[in-house]
C-alpha cells in the first residue's frame, strides 16, 4: 500500500521539483569547479558540489529533510526505508572487486592475447577490444563490472591529456552506449532488463534472439567507427600499451575472479554478497604484495549517487507512468530513449513492468529505447557513474561536462536505435 506521504500532491510536486534541480545540477558541475578556483576559501564545499557522484545523494538528503518538515519524521523515515538499495550496494561491491589488481591483470592478459590475433597494430587492437569485447562481456559479468574493467583498461590509452577532448568525449559516449546495450545478450546483466525479465518471462534465450545479436552488431560498429577517428592518437601511444598492472600469480587472480563470479551470482541477495565482500577484503589483506589500493572511495561515491537516484526516482512514478502508458510503439521507443536521459533506464522499465496488459511489441520498444539511450547522460544507466568516477581525471578540469557527453553519445545511440528498430 502506498505511503500516505506519497499520495500528497504537495510531496509529489516537491519530489519532481527536486529531481529537476538535481538534473540541472548534473549539467552544472563544471561551474562549481570553476567557482572553487575563484573562491579558495570555500573550495572544499564547492569541489564537493562539483562531484557528479554527490549530486543525487545531496538532493535526496534535501528531499528527506523536506518530507520530514512537511509530513513528519516518521513518514520521511518510512519512505526512505521502503526503497530497495540492492543495486547501489551491488555496484559498489562489484566495482571494487573488478578493479582489483589481480582481476585487471587477468583481463589484460586475455585481451593482449586476443589483440595479437587481430590484424591491427597493438594499440588499435587493445582500444577496440576495450570498447567492444569488454562491454559485450558485461552480459556475463554484469554491466557495472564491465564498465569498471573497460574504464581501467582504456584510461591510460585513450583518456590521456594528449588525446583531444572531443575524441575523449566521443570515446566516453561509445563506452557508455556499448555497455548499456552490451548487457542485453542475457536476462540478468543489464539493470533495465533485470527489472522486467521475471515479470514478462524473458529468459536468456529470448534476450539473445530478440536483443542480443542486434546489440552486438551495434557495439562492433560503434567501436570500429570510433577507432577510425582515434587511430592517429593511438598510434602515438605505442609505448604506453603495456599492462597497466604488474604481473600477479594466476592462483591469486583466479581467487579474485571467483569472488567476482560469486558476487554476480548473489547479486539479488545483499546480505550474502556483502558478507562475501568482507571475506574478499580479508583476502586482500592476507596477500598485500599482490594488491594495489582498492577503489573504495570511488565505489562508495558511485553507490551514494545511485542510492540518491533511488530516493529521488521513487517519487517520479506518478508522472513517468502517465508518459509511458498507451503510447504508439514508435513514440514509445523514442520517448523511452529521451526519458532515459532524464532518469535511470532501470527505473523506466520497472514502471513499464507495472502496466497491466502491456503488448509484447510495446514491451520490446520500451526496453530497446531504454537501453539505446543508456549512454546519453551520467544518470541514464547505473554503471555510468562508475565510468565517470574512474575516467574524469583524464578530462580538462578533472570534470566531465554533461552537454559534451550528450553530444559524444548521440551517434552511437543513433546507431544502436537503428539496430533495434530496423534489424
Amino acid at each position: 500500500m502506498p505511503l500516505p506521504a506519497l499520495l500528497d500532491p504537495n510531496i509529489r510536486h516537491l519530489g519532481a521539483g527536486l529531481f529537476g534541480l538535481a538534473l540541472v545540477h548534473t549539467f552544472c558541475t563544471s561551474v562549481f569547479e570553476s567557482l572553487a578556483r575563484r573562491h579558495p576559501r570555500h573550495a572544499g564545499l564547492l569541489h564537493l558540489l562539483g562531484e557528479v557522484e554527490v549530486v543525487f545523494g545531496f538532493w535526496a538528503f534535501v528531499l528527506i529533510c523536506a518530507m520530514a518538515a512537511l509530513a513528519g519524521g516518521a513518514e520521511a523515515t518510512a519512505y526512505a526505508e521502503s526503497l530497495q538499495y540492492t543495486e547501489p550496494l551491488f555496484v559498489f561491491v562489484v566495482m571494487v572487486i573488478a578493479a582489483s589488481r589481480p582481476v585487471l591483470a587477468a583481463v589484460h592478459a586475455v585481451l593482449a592475447g586476443m589483440a595479437r590475433l587481430l590484424p591491427l597494430p597493438t594499440p588499435w587492437a587493445l582500444a577496440w577490444l576495450g570498447l567492444a569485447a569488454v562491454p559485450l562481456m558485461g552480459s556475463l559479468i554484469t554491466e557495472p563490472a564491465a564498465m569498471t574493467l573497460a574504464a581501467l583498461m582504456l584510461r591510460k590509452q585513450v583518456f590521456r591529456p594528449e588525446v583531444p577532448e572531443r575524441l575523449k568525449y566521443a570515446a566516453l559516449g561509445v563506452l557508455f552506449v556499448n555497455v548499456s546495450i552490451g548487457g542485453t545478450l542475457t536476462a540478468y546483466a543489464a539493470p533495465p532488463v533485470l527489472m522486467v525479465a521475471q515479470a514478462w518471462g524473458w529468459d536468456t534465450a529470448f534476450m539473445a534472439a530478440s536483443f542480443g545479436w542486434k546489440a552486438a552488431l551495434a557495439v562492433l560498429l560503434n567501436a570500429s567507427t570510433l577507432l577510425f577517428f582515434l587511430r592517429s592518437s593511438l598510434a602515438k601511444s605505442h609505448e604506453k600499451v603495456a599492462s597497466p598492472v604488474a604481473a600477479v600469480p594466476w592462483v591469486v587472480s583466479a581467487v579474485h575472479l571467483l569472488f567476482l563470479g560469486a558476487v554476480v551470482v548473489l547479486s539479488h541477495h545483499p546480505v550474502l554478497f556483502l558478507g562475501l565482500f568482507l571475506f574478499f577484503l580479508g583476502y586482500t589483506q592476507a596477500y598485500p604484495q599482490y594488491q594495489t589500493p582498492l577503489i573504495l572511495k570511488e565505489g562508495l561515491l558511485v553507490g551514494f549517487f545511485l542510492a540518491g537516484l533511488v530516493v529521488l526516482g521513487g517519487m517520479q512514478q506518478w508522472w513517468l507512468q502517465e508518459l509511458i502508458a498507451g503510447r504508439p510503439d514508435a513514440l514509445l521507443f523514442f520517448g523511452a530513449m529521451g526519458l532515459t536521459a532524464l532518469t535511470d533506464n532501470a527505473a523506466l522499465t520497472y514502471l513499464g513492468s507495472l502496466i497491466q496488459g502491456f503488448p509484447d511489441a510495446s514491451r520490446y520498444m520500451l526496453v530497446a529505447g531504454a537501453v539505446a539511450g543508456g549512454g546519453l547522460t551520467v544518470i541514464a544507466n547505473a554503471p555510468n557513474p562508475a565510468g565517470v568516477a574512474l575516467l574524469r581525471q583524464g578530462f580538462a578540469d578533472t570534470s566531465i561536462g554533461a552537454g559534451r557527453l550528450f553530444l559524444g553519445a548521440l551517434l552511437p545511440s543513433a546507431l544502436a536505435a537503428l539496430a533495434f528498430l530496423l534489424l
